[in-house]
């Protein structure tokens, strides 16, 4: 049950955090201008909330780093999870639920050089928002719970494997066995032994 928790957290966290990457990329907003001759203006999830890439690319480093952690980190790592989720759930909300102007400033300003907020707002006539703004609130919810469930069991999930340990390993005959450097991995390499074992 340990191992199969610390599986689901790690893989919430790396689904929450490559939907919002994916969402970065995708249209959020369409934004109708006054001047009629004009298609309607779509607004990505990037320019819509700035912060969305690159807390996304953090949740996919934290997920693969969640992977390897000792108990400490896990900690850590977990409610570093919670403080993304709620940071970037509270902002999302805010775009999908309102659709605010500011959202779509740097869109309007880039298509028209019109810059400001008034006059971006006195130029916008509608703004309508697309499904990703939810879908991507959704992640954020994924991601809340995968940082809830590595705070409930961090402490029982089981330790990294060999390969990730630094200390001294002791010898089944109880004798502390000697730390390998890299030149007795290379020594083991040329005699066709493999060091990792």
């Amino acid at each position: 049950m340990t191992a199969r928790a610390r599986s689901l957290a790690v893989l919430l966290i790396l689904a929450a955090g490559a939907t919002g990457v994916i969402a970065s990329t995708q249209t959020w907003l369409i934004v109708t201008i006054e001047d009629g001759a004009r298609d309607p203006l779509p607004v990505s999830g990037a320019a819509a909330l700035p912060v969305l890439a690159p807390l996304s690319l953090t949740t996919l480093a934290l997920g693969a780093a969640l992977a390897i952690a000792g108990t400490v980190l896990r900690y850590a790592f977990g409610a570093l999870t919670i403080v993304i989720a709620a940071t970037l759930g509270v902002a999302t909300g805010v775009v999908a639920l309102t659709a605010p102007v500011a959202a779509v400033v740097s869109a309007v300003t880039e298509a028209t050089g019109i810059a400001g907020l008034e006059a971006v707002d006195d130029l916008v006539t509608g703004i309508s928002t697309t499904p990703w703004p939810l879908i991507t609130l959704a992640a954020c919810v994924v991601l809340l719970a995968a940082g809830v469930l590595i705070l409930a069991t961090a402490h029982r999930w089981p330790g990294s494997g060999r390969k990730y340990r630094t200390s001294a390993q002791v010898a089944p005959d109880g004798a502390p066995s000697r730390r390998t450097d890299a030149i007795d991995s290379w020594d083991e390499l040329s005699r066709g032994q493999d060091p990792t074992v």
